[in-house]
C-alpha cells in the first residue's frame, strides 16, 4: 500500500524549450516554454527506464541537469529509507496517527496566530509591470484579506485577466506565494506541514493572471511572488503593523548562456550575485542588505566571486553596495548592489525576466518610510554602444567583450526617517551606505564632510523644523 511519497524538488538550469534556461518572455503558450512531461516513471518496479531517461535528456541543453536530477533521485531514496525505518520501528497505524497529531497540533498553532490578528477586512493592491509585448502595460493584483476568528481568507476578485505572454501564474504558484509571505508574519518555530494551511482559505478567479487557464504561458509565475507579497504586506500593515515589512526590492534577473571558450562547453547562469537587492525594513529592524528574493523568503545564496569567474567566462570588475539605494526610515531598507563584469563567452544570449525598473515599482515604504531605489540593467558593447534591455526580453548575439552592468535596488524604509537615531545615520554615512546629502535631507542629520562628525546645532534645527 502507498503510505507516503518521498519527493525532492529544485530549479534546473534548463527544461528544453525555445530559450536556454527555461525563461521565454516571447512565449504565448505552454508548448513554447519547455518540454512537457506527463507523470511517468523513471523506475518501473525497481528497473531503470533508460528509454524514458534518454527521451527527456535529449531535449535538455546542459549535462549538469542530468547530474542534478540523479542527485535529487538519490535524495528521494534517502527519504524513502527514513520513512521505511519509521514504519518498521513503530508500525503503520502509529506512523499515520502521529502524522495526523502533528498536523492537528500545527493547525492549532496557526489558528492561535490568526486569532491574534484583529478581525476585519483589509484590502490592498499591487501591480506587475510589462508583459514582454506591450510597453507601458501593467496588471493589477486586487486583494482583500478577511480575518474572522481563527480563519484567514485571501480573495483576489478583481485581479486582471491573464496576459498574452508568460506573465501569468498557475494556481499552485500563487498559493505558494501567499503561504510563503504569510509565514513570514507568524511564529517562525511552527512546523511546516499540512496543518498550517487548514485555516487559510484562498479564492483566485480562474482566468486571472494569478490563476492562468490552459494553455497560457506561465514561466514567470514564481517571479510574481514579489508583487503578490507587496499586496499582502500592504493589506496586513493595517492589522499587524509591527510584524509586516516594507516592500522588498523586486527581482530583475538576467539568465546568460553561451559557450565557454576555456572548456569548449556550453554554460548557463542566472547571476544571483547581481539580482539580489535589499529587503524591506520592519519595526525595530533595518532591512537586510543584498538578500535573496522575497520569492524564497531571502534564501538565495550568491556565488563566491572566485567561483563565479571559475565556472563562467566572466571577469568580475565590481560588486558592492549602492549608496542611497535603501529607502530612508526610522529603520532603513536593505541596501541594493551594483555588479559589473566583462563577458568573454561565445555565442552568448541573455534573457531578462523580472520587474522593478519602473518608478512605480520601487520597493514601498511604510509609516512615513521612503521607497527603495529601482533596478537598472545595461550592456556596453565593445564598440561603446550602450543597450538597456526591457525587463522581459531575449537579447541575442551578445558580442565577446561586452560589459554587463546591473544595479539591484534597495528595500523600503519603515517609520519616520527623522526619528532614526543620529548615531545610526552617522554610522551609515561613514560606511558609505548613506550620502551626506541624504543624511541631511531625509534624516535631518547634518554631517561635516571633512571630519565626518555631526553638527548637532544644525541637526537640531532641521529635525525641529520637520516636527512642526
Amino acid at each position: 500500500d502507498l503510505v507516503a511519497w518521498a519527493a525532492c524538488k529544485g530549479h534546473q538550469a534548463d527544461v528544453g524549450g525555445a530559450v536556454s534556461g527555461g525563461y521565454n518572455p516571447q512565449a504565448r503558450e505552454v508548448w513554447q516554454e519547455g518540454l512537457r512531461i506527463p507523470p511517468v516513471k523513471i523506475y518501473e518496479r525497481g528497473v531503470f527506464r533508460k528509454d524514458v531517461w534518454n527521451m527527456i535528456f535529449a531535449n535538455i541543453r546542459y549535462s549538469i541537469v542530468e547530474e542534478d536530477i540523479r542527485a535529487e533521485m538519490g535524495g528521494c531514496v534517502v527519504g524513502e529509507r527514513g520513512i521505511l525505518s519509521l514504519l518498521e520501528r513503530y508500525g503503520r497505524a502509529a506512523f499515520e496517527s502521529h502524522l495526523e497529531y502533528l498536523f492537528h497540533s500545527t493547525e492549532k498553532m496557526m489558528r492561535s496566530e490568526i486569532e491574534a490578528i484583529p478581525d476585519g477586512v483589509y484590502p490592498a493592491e499591487s501591480f506587475v509591470y510589462y508583459d514582454g509585448f506591450n510597453k507601458g502595460s501593467k496588471f493589477k493584483i486586487s486583494l482583500t484579506i478577511e480575518i474572522k476568528g481563527s480563519d484567514i481568507t485571501f480573495d483576489y476578485t478583481g485581479t486582471d485577466p491573464q496576459t498574452q505572454g508568460f506573465v501569468n501564474a498557475p494556481y499552485a504558484a500563487s498559493v505558494s506565494a501567499i503561504i510563503l509571505t504569510f509565514l513570514m508574519l507568524v511564529n517562525p518555530d511552527m512546523p511546516h506541514n499540512d496543518g498550517i494551511i487548514r485555516p487559510i482559505h484562498i479564492h483566485i478567479p480562474e482566468g486571472s493572471f494569478l490563476n492562468v487557464k490552459y494553455p497560457g504561458a506561465s514561466t514567470f509565475g514564481n517571479s510574481i511572488t514579489g508583487p503578490h507579497a507587496d499586496a499582502i504586506l500592504k493589506a496586513l500593515s493595517k492589522a499587524i503593523p509591527n510584524r509586516v515589512t516594507a516592500g522588498w526590492n523586486r527581482m530583475l534577473a538576467f539568465a546568460i548562456s553561451g559557450k565557454d571558450p576555456r572548456k569548449g562547453a556550453p554554460y548557463v547562469d542566472i547571476l544571483f550575485n547581481a539580482l539580489k537587492g535589499g529587503s524591506g525594513a520592519t519595526h525595530g529592524v533595518d532591512g537586510y542588505d543584498h538578500i535573496g528574493l522575497i520569492n524564497c523568503a531571502g534564501g538565495i545564496l550568491a556565488q563566491d566571486p572566485e567561483m563565479f569567474e571559475l565556472t563562467t567566462p566572466h571577469l568580475l570588475l565590481k560588486h558592492e553596495y549602492v549608496t542611497d539605494s535603501a529607502g530612508a526610515g526610522q529603520w532603513r531598507g536593505g541596501l541594493g548592489v551594483e555588479t559589473l563584469f566583462k563577458i568573454y563567452g561565445e555565442n552568448v544570449t541573455g534573457v531578462t525576466f523580472g520587474d522593478g525598473v519602473d518608478e512605480e515599482a520601487r520597493a514601498f515604504g511604510l509609516f512615513k518610510g521612503k521607497q527603495g531605489s529601482i533596478n537598472k540593467l545595461e550592456l556596453t558593447y565593445p564598440d561603446g554602444t550602450v543597450y538597456m534591455p526591457q525587463s522581459k526580453e531575449v537579447v541575442k548575439d551578445i558580442p565577446k567583450g561586452t560589459t554587463f552592468h546591473e544595479i539591484a535596488g534597495g528595500g523600503g524604509g519603515y517609520g519616520d526617517p527623522m526619528k532614526r537615531p543620529v548615531e545610526r545615520v552617522l554610522k551609515d554615512v561613514r560606511n558609505g551606505f548613506v550620502s551626506l546629502e541624504t543624511a541631511r535631507d531625509d534624516y535631518g542629520v547634518v554631517i561635516d564632510p571633512l571630519t565626518l562628525s555631526v553638527d548637532e546645532e544644525e541637526t537640531l534645527k532641521r529635525r525641529g523644523r520637520a516636527e512642526k
